[in-house]
């Protein structure tokens, strides 16, 4: 007898096995080059992987309650928190100029690997908050705040990267972050990089997610 599995547990099954894949890709390294360089990307990976749960949680608890209700709200600002996590991973890839030309292709190879599951995984998660937007508001709206929210992330990938900032700074030390980031807003002009880092992926994220929409749209009424 077939078991028939549910279309979202077989998609959850592939980010598995595209975790497992990195996993075992960094692990391929360590026994062909003799060192452990790129450790860190174990843990990116699974701070990825928080807010694809958390969106998983949100649409579950939408279901029973309000998302004005204190566990709704909790869990969003925690999702919105660590939501530029799976996009930061992009970001990574600045480390490849650490490898020497004998390790560059592979490390090419492995970087994209967790690269790539880490924006299936930020594309999923809001994905899932988009549809529950979608119930609830006008489809303009809920472009213009998935816009919102990706810029968001964009500005998160630069004070991660650039700042040394992280999401556990949010409840960690929220008035030093406030500041930092509101002083670059009130003197842009002192930091022209900050346009240049955020603008880019702005556009780079918007594009991965508008063509996600439109092909898991596409799926949806091929099958219909």
């Amino acid at each position: 007898m077939r078991v028939r599995v549910a279309p979202r547990a077989q998609f959850v099954v592939g980010l598995l096995v595209a975790t497992a894949v990195s996993t075992v890709l960094l692990a391929a390294e360590w026994l062909m080059y003799g060192q452990l360089l790129h450790q860190y990307l174990v843990w990116n990976l699974f701070l990825a992987w928080l807010p694809f749960l958390l969106a998983i949680w949100l649409v579950k608890v939408l279901r029973r309650k309000l998302w004005s209700s204190w566990e709704a709200l909790l869990i969003t600002v925690a999702w919105l928190a660590f939501l530029p996590n799976s996009f930061y991973m992009v970001s990574d890839f600045i480390h490849l100029n650490e490898l020497g030309n004998d390790q560059v292709l592979f490390g090419a190879v492995m970087f994209t690997s967790f690269v790539f599951t880490g924006l299936c995984l930020g594309a999923s998660s809001l994905y899932l908050v988009h549809t529950e937007m979608l119930k609830r508001v006008s489809r303009h709206t809920a472009t213009m705040m998935v816009g919102v929210l990706l810029l968001i992330a964009s500005g998160a990938i630069y004070m991660g990267r650039d700042l040394r900032w992280n999401s556990w700074d949010v409840i960690l030390n929220p008035f030093g972050l406030l500041f930092d980031v509101s002083y670059r807003l009130v003197h842009p002009s002192q930091y022209p990089q900050v346009f240049g880092v955020i603008l880019p992926f702005f556009v780079l994220l918007a594009t991965i997610y508008f063509v996600v929409w439109n092909a898991i749209s596409a799926v949806r009424k091929a099958s219909s």
